[in-house]
């Protein structure tokens, strides 16, 4: 979960500094922006906000389809999920030819498309990880996490927030790579994400088998 925190961050990061001032898992920041495109008549940001909520829907749609809801019988890792992050991994493959083939310059109508191929493959993560049926798990929006660890620790049960700590560290750290990469070396910009979902993937399938 703390790997594809980081996934997120980094995504999130790339998709409001390089493709369009949108983010790419924060639904309720693209509403804001989408509301204030409306009001500062900005075309291009009502296009990039508004394309990346109903990629980013769509995106959930397919994840919950591919995943399904928990089962009594799940096994710690369910193969569904790993089914999920796959198709979240090719589609954030093909985000990463665009980038790397328009030299990491992508024009205006290419931004537009890689953002909203990011979103949709966090709308996939986001809805897949709902699978391990665990209230309140989440690796994309954290604002009810962060809530959670400070309702927690003000009840003096801080030693039951350590995971949900670690997955917020996870997005601030995939955040802080994701543009610091995009600073000093644009081009390399998509390897983070891939890096890090591809051996969650491949973890999950090795673990399965094993099992």
């Amino acid at each position: 979960m703390v790997a594809l925190a980081v996934v997120s961050g980094a995504t999130d990061a790339i998709g409001l500094l390089a493709l369009g001032g949108a983010f790419t898992s924060v639904m309720t920041g693209n509403l804001v922006i989408l509301g204030v495109s409306a009001s500062s008549a900005d075309g291009a940001l009502a296009i990039a906000s508004g394309g990346a909520i109903l990629a980013f829907c769509a995106g959930c749609a397919l994840g919950a389809r591919l995943a399904g809801l928990p089962r009594p019988d799940d096994a710690v890792w369910p193969r569904p999920v790993t089914v999920g992050l796959a198709v979240e991994f090719v589609l954030l493959a093909g985000y990463a030819v665009g980038w790397w083939v328009t030299g990491a310059e992508p024009g205006p109508v290419v931004t537009q498309v890689l953002l909203f191929a990011m979103a949709a493959a966090l709308g996939v993560q986001s809805s897949t990880v709902q699978r391990f049926g665990i209230s309140g798990m989440s690796t994309t929006y954290l604002t009810g996490t962060l809530t959670t660890v400070v309702m927690r620790i003000v009840a003096g049960r801080a030693r039951e927030v350590r995971s949900s700590v670690e997955i917020i560290v996870g997005l601030v750290a995939g955040a802080a790579a994701g543009a610091g990469l995009l600073l000093v070396a644009p081009l390399t910009a998509p390897i983070v994400q891939l890096a890090v979902l591809g051996g969650v993937v491949v973890a999950a399938v090795v673990v399965g088998r094993r099992r």
